[in-house]
């Protein structure tokens, strides 16, 4: 077994989307700093108001997922096809936004702590156009492990394989076959876990910090880095100093071209400018004939 060990790391920048709300890009702030799969991650985090009560007003995609986990608050999903879903603290959203969708993600909270985050991950060439689709994924839905050394364990995507024992998390089947972990590691505490050679993956601690690697090739990431590993068989994370929780993400890359417009994310600039074309005559969301 060969354990990866940190290739980089993408220090979190400010930035606002929406209607002005306030969080942290790391993953997506550039095209350099994509993970093939994973397009972008975005961290809202804080206890003010003003930073997130705009939300984000309908807005359109085409052409990948968008996952939302929530850790903290309460957003409303709304779409074109008239669905509504609450998304709460421990809960989480994964939309195919396929040929496309137009939604609005507002708050329904006028104070108290939003915590959470969105990650964008990109679709094959084949699936860019299929019908979109969702699961609004409850809290209650999501298993959480407890293992030795008071390491905890919240599997939101893939399956937990540790020790002989197996824990599915609620998605499954998605084509670039993501691992989505929610790991709490108290300080020196270590999880172990396999990826497969050739998948793609990164750490983001948003509590505390983390070591990636085996003892003798540890390097630390602090908290709001996006740590990327390099290829490898498993990766091996331990808590720094005062502990660290984490969500780390590996999936299948798709190796294709990504041209992307703020939106919509395809493989060529002409398919980029059908999409404009499309959400301009009010088209982007129907299906082709």
């Amino acid at each position: 077994m060969t354990t990866r060990t940190l290739q980089r790391i993408i220090e979190s920048t400010p930035a606002s989307d929406g209607a002005g709300v306030k969080l942290l890009r790391s993953i997506g702030q550039s095209a350099w700093a994509r993970v093939d799969p994973f397009l972008m991650l975005d961290h809202f985090s804080t206890d003010n108001a003003d930073d997130y009560i705009a939300g984000f007003p309908a807005h359109p995609h085409r052409g990948f997922e968008t996952v939302t986990y929530m850790l903290d608050g309460h957003m409303r999903h709304e779409d074109h096809l008239g669905h509504t879903g609450d998304l709460k603290g421990g809960g989480v959203q994964w939309m195919t936004a396929g040929r496309g969708i137009i939604h609005s993600e507002m708050p329904q909270q006028e104070a108290g702590r939003m915590r959470g985050f969105q990650l964008w991950i990109n679709l094959p060439a084949k699936e860019k156009m299929k019908p979109a689709g969702y699961r609004d994924i409850q809290a209650d839905e999501i298993p959480v492990v407890a293992l030795p050394g008071g390491v905890r364990v919240k599997v939101i995507a893939g399956t937990l394989d540790v020790g002989g024992a197996t824990t599915p998390g609620p998605i499954q089947g998605v084509t670039t076959d993501p691992l989505y972990f929610d790991v709490e590691l108290p300080t020196g505490a270590t999880f172990t876990h396999a990826i497969p050679s050739g998948y793609h993956a990164f750490v983001y601690p948003f509590e505390g910090s983390v070591d990636v690697g085996p003892a003798n090739a540890r390097r630390r990431v602090k908290t709001h880095g996006a740590g990327v590993l390099t290829d490898g068989d498993n990766v091996e994370l331990t808590g720094g100093p005062e502990g660290g929780r984490v969500i780390l993400l590996a999936g299948r890359p798709l190796l294709e071209p990504i041209v992307q417009y703020g939106p919509f994310v395809m493989n060529t600039r002409e398919e980029i400018e059908q999409a404009v074309r499309d959400y301009q005559a009010g088209k982007l969301t129907q299906e082709v004939a």
